[in-house]
């Protein structure tokens, strides 16, 4: 079983996947968790020239997408597809979806290349599940405290263009995309998301 967290930045993922990966290991599940970019040395490097680039080193949209899918890559090959081959509940803070939404939908490129190169990356493999968490541009803006990636300062405009596309997408695909209110207490989303797995789990 595979699921993936995604939203913009400031709606509360990480905080959610670390309840719901607890409450999976309360339940006996032995559970892989990862983040996309990241998690293998290849990723973490990769991770770094992303998010942690200035403007001294520019990094176009066709280079950035390419970049995470090379991280996404290594991801599904050395953590991802031997966690599920184990028998383990993997989840990810973020996978695919994120590129065809900050490169595709907000960024311009063309969203159906971007799933083309994305199934090589992946070699096919995709969350049963993700969680969408999703609240207002800007209420997600004004909850980030820490300095910024370089991601997240590209703006209040960009931000609202991947709110749009997120949602866009779980249109597209509701089977596999569940939207969750993320505007509300912290208890509140978490007992969304587990009601959204359970259905999931308890089909398999």
């Amino acid at each position: 079983m595979f699921f993936s967290f995604d939203g913009t930045d400031g709606v509360g993922k990480s905080t959610q996947m670390e309840r719901f990966c607890d409450a999976l290991r309360t339940r006996g599940h032995d559970v892989a968790a990862c983040r996309d970019p990241g998690s293998t040395p290849l990723g973490e490097n990769v991770r770094q020239i992303l998010l942690g680039s200035g403007p001294e080193t520019p990094i176009g949209r066709r280079s950035e997408m390419l970049l995470y899918m090379a991280a996404r890559a290594q991801l599904v090959e050395e953590i991802i597809l031997p966690a599920l081959a184990a028998g383990k509940i993997v989840v990810s803070d973020r996978f695919l979806l994120a590129n065809i939404v900050y490169q595709g939908h907000a960024g311009g490129l063309d969203i159906a290349e971007i799933r083309q190169i994305g199934n090589v990356a992946t070699t096919g493999a995709e969350p049963d599940l993700t969680f969408l968490l999703d609240m207002t541009a800007e209420a997600a803006g004004a909850r980030i405290s820490r300095q910024l990636d370089r991601m997240e300062q590209q703006g209040d405009e960009f931000r609202q263009l991947l709110r749009t596309g997120f949602l866009a997408e779980a249109r597209r695909d509701p089977d596999r995309i569940v939207v969750i209110d993320a505007d509300q207490s912290v208890e509140a989303v978490h007992a969304e998301i587990l009601a959204a797995a359970e259905k999931v789990l308890s089909a398999t």
